[in-house]
Parts: structure tokens; C-alpha cells; sequence
């Protein structure tokens, strides 16, 4: 079933040109438009089904700094500042708030990395505790058990997955954008090796310049115009759960199982890392660049069905701009969710929170997280291609920075000086010769 998700209006006519095109109406598209909107710059953005409703309302809503990897750091440090400012500028309610996020273990070894980590990360500016045991029995008393100890990370917080996108996309309009669902963009138009326009189904859209942040679509739709981006994506299956009557952490992790308040007041459990492979060509294809991934993940992952195909985002098809496109025929990717993950989701929440093992399930579904094959978000350009700039393969941290992407974005077009550095998430580095290289290392 598709996650729960805030219906928002379309933009009632699509423009004949603007300054930029944004295809993908999830988190880091809307984040684009939106701050290209605010600087004065003429965007309309294009989603083939809803605001929102592919990974970014199926995510857990985390919006953090704590263990991300050294290269994402500062983008999720300046998007936690974003997140402060967002509600206040768009006048409504993300379901933002610096809770904390709550860390516990009974594993040495992994509370020795956390402690790492906070060593590396003190040098960024963040703010990390490590927990001894006493402290994590405290902080952890819902659960009602002795932990060896933990990770409190208190500027790290949680944004509502089911309102956030929407929410911001309402902001785009409001800055003078407009926002077109139900449009698949089917390809670009070019001349002299530049690009000229957008086709959708609706029409096209004369514009030089093209975000993608089309999420799992991305691959596919860069093939159509000769560009080369490996892209996998595993099928994650979450659950929430009702409200209860009970004290629990707002977000806590251990590695059997997540949990995390939703908006609603409910509760969002998974189990992090846990997925299915769903076999495609597509990944076949890029099976080079991701076999140390997957290797590395090999505990967590398990193959999985005949989803993958049936979605068709991953497929090797060229397509006629003239004619429906797998994007028409799937507007939103709303793969079935594994049930036994379901089940052994909702048994350990309920052992590692009592008050929540009686607690109904509201909704249980499955999402394709899209990934690089370094784990780290593509954002940027390609010299072959002027005017086209990627910001996808966000690999399951998408949400939580998808401001600072969308304000990356924003300053890579304008020319403004970038919020950060954007030489780590050059997608340029991906490119199968030079990857090839890297991965001799």
C-alpha cells in the first residue's frame, strides 16, 4: 500500500518556457525549485505521478549528522539549518524538530566505531555523546533492559516524510514557480549539442537548463540521452504503527530494529540496512561498480523477486518522446513490501519496546532506495551535456539533506558560492572509465 501522503494541488498551466526545468517532485527536486524560486529564477517542476510519493515519503524521516560518511557531513549539517528555517519561511508545519536521535547497543565493538566517529566529527563542529552503560539504561528505560551502552546525537533531529515534499513543493508556488503532477518528462529536446527543452506528455517546456532528481528513474532516463549513471536500488520494506499510551524515545536505533514518531503521532519501525535485490538488467549492467557494495552488505541483503522488473525504473529500453514512457505506464513506484520483514519488523519492536507490541499496524509498505556505487549522492554536471545537472543516487540519506541539496543546486545554476564544497558529489566521478580506475584501489 502506498505510504501515507499529503495531497497537494498542481499548478494550473504548464508553462511554454522557464528558466529551469526540475524533473522529480521528491525531496531534493522540490528543494531545488524551491530555492531556484526564491532567487527570482522562472522553474517549473515536472513529477510523472505525486509530490513526494516515491522514497521520500517512505523513509524514516531521520534528519541527521550522526554516522553519515565524512563526505556527506557538511551537506547534512547545513541542511539541518535549512530544516530550522524551512517551516518559518513556507508558513507551515514540516514536523521538524531537533529531538535527538538515541543510539543503543549491547555490541563493543560498534559502540568503539561510534566513538570513532564522534572523534572524527568533533573536528566538523558536531556534537556527539557517547553513552556509558548507566547513561543508556537511562535514556533507554522504555525499553526496560540494561545496554552496554550508546550514542546520543542532540542537534540531530526528524522531519514528517508524509508532509515534507508536499509542504515545500506548496512553497515553490508560492515563490512564483509552478508545480506539474501527473507529467512524466519523456526526454530533452537538444540543438548544437545543447539542451533546448523539456518534452512531457503535456507538452514541452523550452528551458537550457534541467535538474534530474528523478531518484530511481534516474539511470533510465540518462541513458536517453547518452549518459552513463550507475544506479542500483534495493526494495526496503517499513511499517507504522498506532499511537500508544507511553514515553518512547522520538527516534531510537539498535541494530534489530528502528523506531521513530510519526507526524501523526503513530510510530515508523524498520530495520535498517534489511532489503531485497530485485533483479534487473539494469543492474546486470552496472554489476561491476557495485559488486563491493553489495559484498559489504551481503548480511543485510537478500534477493528478491520479480518487483524490480514489474517497476520498470530500472529498465534498458530507449523510448520515443512522442509516445507513453515506462514513467506513464508506473507513475509511482509502489513495490510490494516483503510481509516475513514486515513481521519480524513489528515482533522486535514490540521486545524492544513492551508498549508498542499490541499496538495496530496502520500501514505497511515498501520503497526502492536508489543508490551510487560509493554510497555517496551525485549532485552536478556533465561537460558533454551543458545545462543538465544530476542530483540523484541520494542512497537512502536523501532525505534528511535534501534542502542542502536543493540549495547546492540552486547555487551551482545562479553562480552563487556553493553552501558547500560540491567536489565530493561531482557525478563525473562515477563515469565507467574513471570508476574503473578508483576500483582498483
Amino acid at each position: 500500500m502506498p505510504a501515507p501522503l499529503l495531497a497537494i494541488e498542481s499548478s494550473p498551466v504548464l508553462p511554454s518556457a522557464a528558466d529551469v526545468v526540475v524533473i522529480g517532485g521528491g525531496i531534493a527536486g522540490v528543494s531545488a525549485a524551491y530555492y531556484l524560486a526564491r532567487r527570482g529564477v522562472s522553474v517549473a517542476l515536472v513529477e510523472k505521478g505525486r509530490i513526494g510519493a516515491e522514497q521520500s515519503s517512505r523513509n524514516w524521516g531521520w534528519c541527521r549528522q550522526q554516522n553519515r560518511d565524512v563526505r556527506e557531513l557538511p551537506l547534512a549539517t547545513r541542511s539541518l539549518e535549512l530544516w530550522d528555517r524551512l517551516a518559518g519561511e513556507i508558513g507551515a508545519d514540516l514536523g521538524f524538530s531537533r529531538c535527538g536521535l538515541l543510539y543503543l547497543s549491547d555490541d563493543e565493538a560498534e559502540i568503539a566505531r561510534w566513538a570513532a566517529w564522534r572523534d572524527m566529527a568533533r573536528h566538523h563542529g558536531v556534537t556527539t555523546h557517547i553513552l556509558d552503560a548507566a547513561e543508556a539504561a537511562e535514556r533507554g528505560r522504555a525499553t526496560g533492559k540494561a545496554w552496554k551502552g550508546g550514542v546520543f546525537s542532540p542537534s540531530d533531529g526528524i522531519a514528517d516524510p508524509s508532509r515534507a515534499a508536499p509542504i515545500i513543493a506548496r512553497g515553490v508556488m508560492a515563490a512564483g514557480g509552478t508545480v506539474h503532477q501527473m507529467c512524466a518528462a519523456r526526454g530533452l529536446e537538444l540543438a548544437s549539442g545543447r539542451i533546448a527543452g523539456v518534452v512531457t506528455e503535456k507538452g514541452t517546456i523550452r528551458t537550457a537548463t534541467v535538474v534530474h532528481a528523478g531518484g530511481a528513474w534516474t539511470s533510465s532516463f540518462c541513458r536517453q540521452v547518452g549518459i552513463d549513471f550507475p544506479q542500483a536500488s534495493v526494495r526496503s520494506s517499513i511499517l507504522a504503527v498506532a499511537p500508544v499510551d507511553a514515553t518512547l524515545p522520538d527516534a531510537l536505533h539498535t541494530a534489530r530494529v528502528s523506531v521513530t514518531r510519526r507526524g501523526s503521532g503513530g510510530w515508523t519501525l524498520a530495520v535498517s540496512g534489511k532489503a531485497r535485490v530485485d533483479p534487473t538488467l539494469q543492474q546486470l549492467r552496472f554489476a561491476r561498480q557495485f559488486v563491493p557494495m553489495f559484498l559489504g552488505r551481503w548480511r543485510s541483503l537478500a534477493v528478491g523477486g520479480l518487483e524490480g522488473l514489474r517497476g520498470g525504473h530500472e529498465t534498458l529500453a530507449r523510448w520515443a518522446l512522442d509516445r507513453p514512457t515506462p514513467m506513464e505506464a508506473n507513475r509511482i513506484l509502489d513495490p510490494k513490501p516483503d510481509r516475513g520483514q514486515i513481521e519480524v519488523t513489528r515482533r522486535r519492536a514490540g521486545i524492544l519496546l513492551p508498549a508498542l507490541a499490541d499496538a495496530p499496524v496502520t500501514a505497511a509498505w515498501a520503497g526502492y532506495i536508489d543508490s551510487t556505487p560509493d554510497g555517496v549522492a551525485a549532485i552536478g554536471g556533465y561537460d558533454r551535456l551543458p545545462g543538465f545537472i544530476l542530483a540523484s543516487g541520494l542512497s537512502g540519506h536523501g532525505f534528511g539533506v535534501g534542502p542542502g541539496i536543493g540549495h547546492l543546486v540552486a547555487d551551482l545554476i545562479t553562480g552563487a558560492t556553493p553552501i558547500v564544497d560540491p567536489a565530493p558529489y561531482d557525478p563525473r566521478r562515477l563515469d565507467a572509465s574513471v570508476w574503473g580506475r578508483v576500483a582498483q584501489f
